[in-house]
């Protein structure tokens, strides 16, 4: 696999992180507070928990989406109490967003919950592909740093 072609590479890494993050998502579901969230609503709980304050449109170029599929997020998740929708001071027609108390709960449990989950799987792989996992995390990054690079600016 180390010569493998980098499209191919491409797509496996792909597959296997996606379901990676299915399976975690199936496994840690059942155990959130408050209402289930959908994998976009977690993204901009994400966005907004990291950048508390940020608008609707700045969250839309974050999370590469459409403003108005972020509006449609946003009124879901402030409807069902998880995000707080505040004037902005410096234009009244646009709102800038805040994680609620029980969202911020929530992605605190969920965290913890997504690292001893992982850090059990990891814990039980052999020594040597545990550190051909850590080996590999500097050039993901890079990886996302490239790919974050070739995003157009919508």
């Amino acid at each position: 696999m180390r010569n493998a072609d980098p499209v191919e590479l491409g797509d496996e890494l792909m597959a296997t992180m996606a379901a990676m993050r299915r399976q975690v998502r199936r496994t840690l579901r059942p155990k959130g507070i408050g209402p289930q969230l959908r994998g976009a609503q977690m993204e901009l709980l994400r966005v907004v928990h990291v950048n508390p304050g940020i608008g609707v449109a700045a969250a839309a170029r974050e999370l590469h989406l459409a403003a108005n599929s972020v509006s449609t997020l946003v009124n879901q998740l402030a409807d069902n109490g998880m995000l707080v929708r505040e004037p902005d001071p410096a234009d009244r027609r646009a709102v800038r967003l805040y994680p609620a108390e029980i969202a911020v709960r929530r992605m605190q449990e969920w965290r913890a919950a997504r690292a001893e989950l992982v850090g059990n799987g990891i814990g039980a792989l052999d020594p040597a592909d545990r550190r051909a996992i850590a080996a590999a995390l500097p050039a993901l990054r890079i990886l996302l740093a490239h790919l974050d690079d070739r995003e157009p600016d919508d």
